[in-house]
Formats: C-alpha cells, sequence, structure tokens
C-alpha cells in the first residue's frame, strides 16, 4: 500500500469514529428528549387524573347533602301524612262513638237536631242550639221565605235550598253534639273565646 493508501484509509477510519460518535450523540439526544416527552405526558396525566378526581368530590359533597335533604323532606312527609291520617281516623272514630251513643237525660238528640234543621232549616236549631244564634237566623229565615215566596218562582228556589237545608242539617247536629259535650248551648259562630256559653243562652 501506499503512503497515500494508507492516509486515507485513517481518513476513512477517522471519519467512521465521528459519525459513529456523532450518532451516539444524536441518539442520547433524541432518547433524553423522548424521556423529557413522556415525563411531561405522565405530568399531565397526572394533573388531569387529579383535577378529574377533585371535580368528582366536589359534586359528590355538593349532590349527597341535597339528596339527604330530599330524603328527610320524603321522610318527614310522610310521617306528617301518616299522623294526619291517624288523628283524621280517631276524630272520625271519637265522632263515630259519639253519634252511636243513645242521649241521656238532659242531653239533645243529634237526630232530632239535624232533622229539624234539615226541614225547618234555622228553626230547627232552636232545639240544641245557641239563642244568640238560632233566634237571629230563624227570624231572617222567615223573613227571607216570606219574602222569596212573593218574588222568586219555586224552581229558582230549589237549588238554593238543595244546598242550605243540608247544612243547616249538618249546623243542627253539631249544636246537639256540642251541647252534649258541654252540658249546655254552645256558639258554632263567631269568636271562639266566646264561644262557651251559660246553660239556656
Amino acid at each position: 500500500m501506499s503512503d497515500d493508501d494508507d492516509a486515507v484509509m485513517k481518513r476513512l477510519a477517522q471519519l467512521e469514529v465521528e459519525v459513529k460518535a456523532k450518532t451516539d450523540v444524536d441518539k442520547s439526544r433524541k432518547d433524553a428528549a423522548l424521556a423529557k416527552v413522556r415525563e411531561q405526558r405522565a405530568k399531565q396525566q397526572a394533573e388531569r387524573d387529579s383535577l378529574r378526581s377533585r371535580q368528582t368530590e366536589l359534586v359528590t359533597k355538593k349532590t349527597r347533602p341535597v339528596v339527604e335533604v330530599e330524603a328527610e323532606a320524603e321522610a318527614e312527609a310522610d310521617d306528617e301524612g301518616i299522623s294526619g291520617t291517624l288523628a283524621l281516623a280517631k276524630r272520625a272514630h271519637g265522632v263515630k262513638q259519639e253519634l252511636q251513643k243513645k242521649p241521656k237525660a238532659g242531653e239533645k238528640s243529634w237526630v232530632k237536631s239535624g232533622v229539624a234543621s234539615l226541614l225547618l232549616g234555622p228553626l230547627g236549631w232552636l232545639y240544641a242550639g245557641s239563642f244568640r244564634e238560632a233566634v237571629p237566623a230563624s227570624a231572617a229565615w222567615l223573613a227571607f221565605g216570606a219574602l222569596a215566596s212573593k218574588i222568586i218562582p219555586l224552581f229558582l228556589l230549589m237549588p238554593v235550598l238543595m244546598v242550605a237545608m243540608p247544612l243547616s242539617g249538618i249546623a243542627g247536629v253539631l249544636y246537639a253534639m256540642h251541647y252534649n259535650r258541654k252540658g249546655g248551648r254552645q256558639r258554632l259562630f263567631g269568636d271562639k273565646d266566646k264561644k262557651q256559653l251559660p246553660p239556656g243562652k
């Protein structure tokens, strides 16, 4: 081999070493860049997961009390509905028992009071009702009857009587029940404080 060939071979070997060194440097840089990118992606994913878990926790905290409050409100409403139904049933049972009792001496019959009030209107209230209510109502009823019989035809009066007479009958029953409970005539209308009256008024 000539000296020129030796120089070329050495130069080629040197170039090969330089290329290899450059390739290794490029590869290490590429690996470092890839590792950095992976690290950044992992960090971003961890931040997203953390944010998601915090959002879920906040939503759960906000939703849970609403559900609990609604459940408590429903439970209270059910309790109130049951207690109201029981109270109504108890009162109805008490009224039924009271109506089934036969009137004792000095008590008023609710049947007589109801029938009289149903047939005669407020005039029937005089049997067991408060005179302060029954007398003015009876006078007004008689005046209305006298006036209506001259002015208003009977077929126009019938719808009014079909509503007024049953209401009057109910009032008569209530008067008798209150009379028997308190032992005297009681007012149904007006102030509650003035409802109880001395017997006979």
